[in-house]
């Protein structure tokens, strides 16, 4: 593997392109917005020209890694010759679905094409293809310039030699890969997350404690590195919210609908830190309660 296509510039998509990119792949990132890539774009050479000045890289290296980054609008010329896809669209699967069909006719016939979705299963995506073997999960936590763990599905369609492929792939982008051997909604770590928040929204929205009381208990009485209200704010309200709707979509289940509190921040546009507003507010320097 040596040329990567990512779908979708946004927060996650750019990230993961550079770090493609810096590992010396050759990369194309693909957005249906213009908008989309301009702000992708500024955000690699912001990141990069900071990390020559902070003495984290050097100037041919982060060189080296912007002639190997392209933004494209075209899907065709983004995925022409790919390798591997990694798609990191909206969390709808209607639209992934659609993503991967497109692909599937424009990519060539050998090319992996992996979904960086936190809780759709391959499975679910691996039909609208002729190629259901070479399809997995790739999953990148946020912030992905950051953070090491990957997690890789392997779904009951899915070829070992892909799974290897994927792995590797990881592992060459400094990554730390993790394999799940069967399909389970929501994986390791967010099945863990999950259980944590849902917990704590219902603590917060019983009137058991503030959510700022809640966060600081699971920091210093848990010692994780963030509470779970906070953590919404990083990962996008936006996020949770398409998430438990497609799921409650699916299953029918009333309690799989999204919280009261999720629904609230949602339609006010209040997702978080790419808002500028969550359960925090976020401006400059200084973090206030939302």
């Amino acid at each position: 593997m040596e040329n990567v296509c990512v779908v979708g510039a946004g927060v996650m998509g750019q990230q993961i392109a550079l770090v493609a990119a810096m590992a010396g792949y050759r990369v194309k990132c693909h957005d249906v917005s213009e908008e989309a890539l301009r702000k992708a774009s500024e955000f690699v050479d912001g990141y990069l020209a900071g990390r020559v000045a902070k003495g984290k890289l050097t100037q041919g290296q982060a060189d080296r890694a912007r002639a190997a980054l392209r933004f494209t609008g075209d899907l065709g010329e983004a995925a022409g010759d790919a390798d591997l896809v990694i798609e990191a669209v909206v969390e709808k699967l209607a639209v992934k679905r659609q993503v991967f069909a497109e692909l599937d006719s424009l990519c060539p016939p050998d090319a992996v094409l992996a979904t960086n979705s936190s809780y759709i299963v391959s499975s679910r995506l691996a039909d609208a293809t002729r190629r259901p073997a070479r399809v997995c999960n790739m999953h990148f936590f946020n912030p992905a310039l950051v953070m090491k763990l990957v997690e890789v599905v392997k779904g009951p369609h899915t070829a070992q030699s892909t799974v290897d492929a994927v792995m590797e792939a990881a592992r060459r982008m400094g990554k730390i890969p993790v394999l799940l051997r069967k399909e389970v909604e929501g994986f390791l770590v967010n099945r863990i997350l999950t259980a944590i928040r849902n917990e704590a929204l219902y603590l917060y929205e019983t009137g058991v404690a503030s959510y700022e009381d809640i966060d600081t208990a699971v920091v210093h009485g848990l010692g994780h590195p963030m509470g779970p209200f906070r953590l919404l704010d990083l990962t996008g309200i936006d996020l949770s919210y398409h998430v438990a709707m497609e799921r409650y979509q699916r299953t029918g289940d009333p309690a799989h609908k999204p919280s009261p509190t999720i629904v609230e921040k949602f339609v006010r546009g209040e997702w978080g830190r790419k808002t500028g507003r969550g359960f925090y507010e976020y401006g400059g320097e200084r973090e206030r309660r939302g």
